[in-house]
């Protein structure tokens, strides 16, 4: 297998990236900026800036935008070599690249990680963040090694739900209030507030280095018989849950962080815990889409960028007990097709027993991306499961061209974080 580190460390190469990245993301601004009716031009510091009196023509449109957006992605994803487009389909912890038993800072162990597996994001946990001081430091430094060695910013993820799923509000060393459950949010029945809740978090998560939260939760609590979801859901009825779900993406949104709706296709009636064991919904997808889907509807209608996709089993959906993370039927016929989601689909941890109890690792990150998923969160064997997905295209099992259909997705997704 060809190393990463050799191919990377070419400065020519990696340069070509980011110019094609930044490109990328000038496009991606045209497209947020819609209809403006100034023209916006960039001058590099070679060439004066151009002044004109005339004024430019009108005729680009915001779909103009977008497509020269995927153009450029296009561009960068066919100058990338299948390990690097692999290594941007996983996100991983820290400590899966490094080999450091607890990551608190990031130097050149970080660097070299990132050269030989120029991962598309990280994610951290509590053990992973001291204080605000220490975590801004580790994510600067971390951000300006992937920008270096792969020309694309690294997806820095955390979990901050609020309440019992908070790694940084209430935590000593960072001077920020736990906003509290989500359940509390959703029982005051004002969608302003939840909106409001989102976009602290956002900000305080932002300023740290973060550029992704897994939140919120789009769950419904809707079984009696389990409290699993019960404090971080908004609720216990579909439609009352779809609109705090949507405030909070677009809360998340203003603060300038890419937010998550999880778990799809939603793991609110549950009665276990798939960190442990499987899960089971016994509905059928019709009776799932007059109550759990609408949170998540509510979530692409606000343009979320990520949808989670939890391990529940449908059998009554699907036709067998096929986890939702790697199976087609729920990522790809309901997910996609059903509900028209295009942005970035990843699973929950593969690390949880609902997935382990099932697949050894590199069969699970495959069959995940065979079931149209575009990022595999934490393996159970992060370096197992990439060279499985390597030797899945090498055998001809998983084409190159569903390689490139997730990873034009994620590149899309980071030019707005450039």
């Amino acid at each position: 297998m060809r190393r990463i580190a050799s191919t990377l460390s070419t400065p020519r190469r990696v340069l070509a990236l980011v110019c094609a990245a930044m490109a990328l993301a000038s496009a991606c601004l045209l497209t947020a900026c819609g209809a403006s009716s100034t023209p916006v031009e960039t001058a590099s510091e070679s060439e004066p800036p151009q002044v004109s009196d005339t004024p430019l023509p009108s005729s680009s449109s915001p779909t103009d935008a977008a497509s020269s957006a995927t153009s450029e992605a296009d561009a960068i994803v066919a100058d990338m070599t299948l390990e690097e487009k692999v290594s941007q389909m996983f996100i991983v912890k820290p400590e899966d690249i490094t080999g450091v038993d607890t990551v608190v800072q990031a130097g050149e162990q970080t660097r070299a990680a990132l050269e030989r597996y120029p991962v598309g994001g990280i994610i951290y946990f509590g053990t992973n963040l001291e204080n605000a001081d220490q975590t801004r430091a580790m994510l600067t430094a971390t951000q300006e090694f992937s920008h270096e060695v792969t020309g694309l910013p690294a997806f820095l993820c955390v979990d901050e739900e609020g309440g019992t799923v908070s790694r940084i509000g209430g935590t000593e060393g960072f001077g920020v209030e736990n906003v509290g459950d989500m359940s509390a949010v959703g029982a005051s029945g004002d969608t302003t507030y939840a909106k409001e809740v989102a976009a602290n978090i956002g900000t305080y998560l932002t300023e740290l280095g973060f550029n992704v939260d897994f939140a919120p939760d789009a769950d419904v609590a809707n079984n009696p018989n389990s409290d699993t979801m019960t404090l971080r859901s908004f609720g216990t009825v579909g439609s009352e849950v779809a609109p705090f779900v949507k405030a909070q993406i677009e809360g998340f949104t203003e603060a300038g962080i890419l937010s998550c709706a999880k778990h799809f296709p939603g793991i609110g009636g549950a009665e276990d815990d798939s960190h442990e064991v499987s899960i089971y919904s016994h509905k059928t997808i019709d009776e799932m889409a007059q109550d759990e889907l609408l949170p998540f509807e509510a979530a692409i209608e606000a343009d979320v960028p990520f949808v989670m996709v939890g391990h529940l089993s449908t059998p009554e959906a699907t036709g067998d007990d096929t986890p939702a993370s790697v199976n087609p039927a729920i990522v790809t016929g309901v997910l996609r097709d059903r509900l028209g989601y295009d942005g970035i689909v990843i699973t929950d941890s593969m690390g949880m027993g609902a997935v382990n109890e099932r697949y050894e690792a590199g069969e699970a990150a495959v069959l995940a991306i065979e079931a149209g998923v575009d990022i595999v969160l934490t393996p159970a064997d992060f370096p197992t499961a990439y060279q499985s997905v390597l030797d899945a295209v090498a055998s001809g099992r998983i084409s190159e061209d569903r390689i490139n259909e997730s990873v034009t997705r994620i590149v899309e997704a980071k030019a707005h974080l450039a």
